[in-house]
């Protein structure tokens, strides 16, 4: 199983003295995403919103900065908010991120959890479905063939026109993010595409027949489900023990949580709701390596997922504690994972001879 991280850029939303900008938020993130490939993780994923509170709104031009300070892992957004972009664009910023990485670069594409950019870009939110398929299918089209025809309703057509560059890679790898929507997790099966769900609330094990479906429906669109990867992405940190773990995540996860949740109408959070979340049942991964290590290989005998996404660096987490607790994750858990799930190895017997 592939072991990353995934992020949003958080930055200060109100200034003040404590307050981290854009400018030292994205020096901070480069570091980051070097050390987690130094220390051997497999994933680094950035995501894309258009709110003060985070710098990352081009997230190809931060992952482009990354892979030249970085040998292995992989580079995706985490998400691409496709719905409100222009699919051409998004592949050859994603083409030349693969192209400069050798072959590193994924899009993620998902629907997107804040509305910010449709009006910022000129789309009616009354098309949020219907604009995310139309532009999923060119983005297909564009994977697919370096000619392109194509028409849709919600953008000028292609007549046999050429898409360059083309990746470093024979198919630019594009996964499906969802947050719990059956008919998303249905589409990308039918459309046999790898799905990325992202668990921030609740108990993980009842979104386990999401991953039924999507399977079902690959088998029912003719896909082969054995062949489709899956992801679980979720909040979490990692400490020399779980009490500092917990102690240096509730607040600037907290603050997050509850600053959405006002937009969103939801009830404010606590440090006991917080601290039930942690449990072995609950959605947040926080603890020590070892306790870390366990709940992600129990989860994975939940959701038999092929790669397991961490959000530790949110809300005004310090530079200094994500450093430290990306060491943790890549020295200490992943390590304990790779040992965990690695195949058995098949047991050798001698047969006699006469």
């Amino acid at each position: 199983m592939e072991l990353g991280l995934y992020t949003f850029a958080d930055v200060s939303p109100e200034p003040g003295a404590d307050s981290i900008g854009a400018h030292q938020r994205l020096r901070n993130l480069i570091e980051e995403i070097e050390l987690a490939d130094q220390v051997g993780l497999d994933v680094f994923g950035l995501g894309e919103h258009h709110r003060p509170d985070y710098a990352a709104s081009a997230p190809v031009v931060a992952l482009a900065a990354a892979a030249e300070r970085t040998k292995r892992i992989r580079l995706t957004s985490a998400v691409t908010v496709l719905s409100s972009d222009d699919p051409v664009r998004v592949f050859q910023q994603f083409a030349t991120l693969d192209q400069l990485s050798g072959g590193r670069a994924e899009i993620m594409a998902g629907r997107g959890s804040f509305i910010e950019s449709f009006p910022l870009f000129g789309y009616n939110l009354e098309d949020y479905d219907e604009l995310f398929a139309e532009k999923l299918d060119l983005l297909l089209a564009l994977r697919d063939s370096e000619r392109v025809t194509w028409s849709g309703t919600h953008r000028a057509p292609i007549n046999d026109r050429g898409v360059y560059p083309r990746p470093y890679q024979d198919k630019l790898p594009i996964w499906i993010a969802i947050g719990g929507t059956p008919q998303s997790a249905a589409r990308a099966g039918v459309l046999g595409l790898p799905l990325a769900l992202a668990i921030i609330g609740g108990e993980p094990a009842r979104f386990a027949p999401l991953f039924d479906l999507y399977s079902e429906a690959a088998r029912r669109g003719g896909q082969n489900p054995a062949k489709l990867a899956t992801s679980i992405n979720v909040h979490g940190f990692v400490g020399e023990t779980t009490e500092q773990a917990a102690d240096d995540f509730y607040l600037p996860q907290a603050e997050v949580m509850n600053r959405i949740g006002r937009e969103r109408g939801w009830g404010p959070t606590s440090r006991a709701h917080f601290d039930q979340s942690r449990s072995p049942q609950g959605a947040l991964f926080v603890g020590n390596p070892e306790v870390v290590a366990e709940k992600i290989v129990a989860q994975h005998k939940i959701f038999n997922n092929d790669r397991f996404l961490l959000q530790m660096a949110i809300g005004l987490m310090p530079h200094d504690k994500i450093m430290k607790a990306i060491e943790l994750y890549g020295t200490k858990v992943a390590p304990l994972v790779r040992k965990e799930l690695a195949p058995a190895k098949p047991v050798e017997t001698t047969v006699p001879t006469a």
